[in-house]
């Protein structure tokens, strides 16, 4: 397996970090500033201004910034990389690549795959923390935006050789279980006996017992007691505890499935006998106040405490996630522990994190050291009426209604396209549904995630299925048609991986190939900012370039068809690696 030289971007880094050595010496804390350029070069050097401010007036031989760009420029390492430098303005470094390099870097992931061009991150294990529905409740839209968002960071992390553990923190204990569990037994005496039957739909179950314990007393104390006899391990309630999860599990299954999410579950219930002893070393070490019958931890920076032992004696959200970073920093080992919930709550986290630094489990963010936590927030999913989205009967939507009918017009639409065009009879069955699936759950999440995930977004299947603009649908025919263009080649493309070789003569060849190099770089940044949409932008500029070279630059029985035609292949490869990074299952035809 060839070796990964990280993205083009850190290896520029890296030259410009031995010029920076060669020509200052004494600054060696200062970091490359490298940035894809705009306008006069491929890339630019950045660092100039800065360093100038750090030696002017030391009786150095550089008389202002666009000097010290010059001696920055000079003392760049021989390199392969680059064809020629310049210096603008105030020391800016402009960096063209070298033609012959960008066309053997292509050909080179074209032979040895594109594992190759997956980015070197700093960390090396991470807990990705996402989905995390409530047991008993129906996922909704909110746990899909976290299902979609922390499934693709997942599938980043992994791509760029990181040990990600998937972790689906369920809400699976708490005072609603007394009331399920208490109503269970009141109204099938024998549930054991009927199983599955006597809790039927789960949804109808949970209102009916929230009913009764809203609207009868005696009920609600028994049920309270329940609560207490489950968190004591009573045999009977434990049963009917893991039952209605059970049923619960089945479900989110149904959804996980056609997402194709895995995730291990470790849900509150897992924290739950590790709580006491964290809330010891808290105590222990000084953080932990009495205030109004509950414990406390005052927070600098909040006009709240953050409560970790309710007055009841009773733990809460905030014992069990302090509870889970501490074992997932010491167990297992994690350097990044990255959280996937709505924005609402962004307060509860950083209380949490905060309290976990007053622990000394983290170090501190301007440290900018690992272990680190984030909390990944995102806005919610609007109906085309701008209000939270709802199905007619203001109830929240269900998720596995909402992808099948987004297959199911997926569908509709195919067929009709492939009845109107005569070429129906070319397509079976299975083409037509896995087609269909593909294009319609792609379509869903990748209306989600083209977004930065901080904005609200409107959910609406006729914009998401356009087959026109930035679309799931739209760049499924892009990489279709990529495809169908070496089909039709009848040039066997393995051969030529290994035996031709790419020339980037026209303008348009070397802005495509420019821009496929960047895959890299575009993956680091979509890491180390968490932010998604920032591959979703690449892989929709990439079908707007290759667009523009087709028009331009014709591929079949032209000169140079073997070169583009491995431009073509390497386009589709890039594609299929950013679909597969967004969850998405490719199409090759259409």
């Amino acid at each position: 397996m060839a070796e990964r030289t990280g993205s083009v971007k850190q290896q520029l880094a890296n030259l410009v970090k031995s010029s920076i050595q060669a020509t200052f010496p004494g600054l060696s804390d200062v970091e490359p500033q490298v940035a894809v350029s705009a306008k006069f070069g491929d890339y630019q050097c950045n660092n100039a201004m800065g360093l100038w401010s750090r030696i002017k007036g030391s009786g150095t031989e550089f008389k202002n910034p666009n000097s010290v760009g010059q001696g920055l420029a000079r003392n760049l390492p021989q390199s392969e990389i680059i064809e020629s430098t310049s210096v603008a303005g105030p020391g800016f470094v402009n960096i063209n690549l070298s033609n012959d390099w960008i066309s053997k870097r292509i050909k080179d992931m074209l032979v040895d795959g594109i594992q190759t061009w997956a980015p070197i991150l700093l960390v090396k294990r991470a807990v990705v923390d996402f989905s995390s529905p409530n047991i008993a409740k129906e996922m909704h839209v909110g746990n899909l935006r976290s299902t979609i968002i922390g499934d693709t960071l997942a599938r980043m992390f992994e791509f760029s050789a990181v040990d990600v553990l998937r972790r689906n923190h369920v809400g699976d204990w708490g005072t609603q279980f007394g009331m399920l569990i208490e109503y269970l037994f009141e109204q099938f005496p024998n549930w054991e006996d009927v199983g599955n039957q006597a809790i039927g739909d789960l949804q109808e179950f949970y209102k009916a017992s929230k009913k009764r314990f809203d609207d009868d007393a005696s009920f609600k104390e028994r049920a309270q007691q329940a609560v207490v006899k489950l968190q004591g391990g009573e045999v009977k309630h434990r049963a009917a505890w893991k039952k209605i999860c059970e049923i619960s599990r089945s479900e989110f299954d149904l959804v996980y499935k056609r997402l194709n999410v895995h995730l291990e579950e470790k849900g509150e219930s897992f924290y739950n006998p590790y709580i006491p002893d964290t809330i010891k070393e808290l105590t222990d070490k000084g953080l932990i106040e009495e205030s109004e019958g509950a414990r406390v931890i005052f927070l600098k920076g909040f006009n709240i405490p953050l409560i970790v032992v309710k007055k009841d004696g009773g733990y809460n959200y905030a014992s069990t996630d302090l509870t889970a970073i501490k074992y997932r920093l010491q167990v297992e080992q994690a350097e990044w522990i990255i959280y996937i919930t709505d924005v609402g709550q962004q307060q509860h986290f950083d209380m949490v994190f905060s309290a976990a630094r007053k622990a000394g489990w983290l170090p501190q963010p301007e440290e900018k050291k690992f272990p680190r936590v984030s909390h990944v927030g995102f806005g919610l999913v609007l109906g085309s009426d701008g209000k939270r989205f709802r199905t007619r009967s203001s109830e929240v939507v269900r998720l596995v209604e909402l992808l099948d009918e987004a297959k199911a017009r997926s569908k509709d639409e195919l067929i009709q396209r492939l009845e109107k065009n005569g070429t129906i009879s070319d397509w079976t069955d299975g083409e037509l549904e896995q087609t269909a699936e593909a294009v319609g759950y792609g379509a869903v999440k990748y209306a989600d995630l083209k977004n930065n995930r901080l904005t609200n977004y409107v959910f609406s299947f006729d914009q998401m299925l356009k087959n026109q603009g930035n679309t799931a649908v739209y760049l499924e025919y892009a990489h279709a048609r990529i495809c169908s263009i070496v089909r039709r080649s009848n040039r066997d493309i393995d051969t030529l991986k290994k035996t031709g070789t790419i020339t980037l003569s026209h303008h348009d060849e070397r802005a495509l190939a420019f821009h496929l190099i960047q895959f890299a770089e575009v993956v680091e940044e979509a890491c180390n900012n968490l932010l998604p949409n920032v591959l979703c932008e690449y892989l929709y500029n990439l079908s707007e370039m290759f667009n523009q070279f087709y028009t331009n630059c014709r591929v079949i029985d032209s000169p140079e068809e073997t070169s583009r035609l491995l431009l073509c292949e390497a386009t589709a490869t890039v594609t299929r690696k950013c679909f597969e990074l967004l969850g998405i299952n490719p199409v090759f035809k259409l």
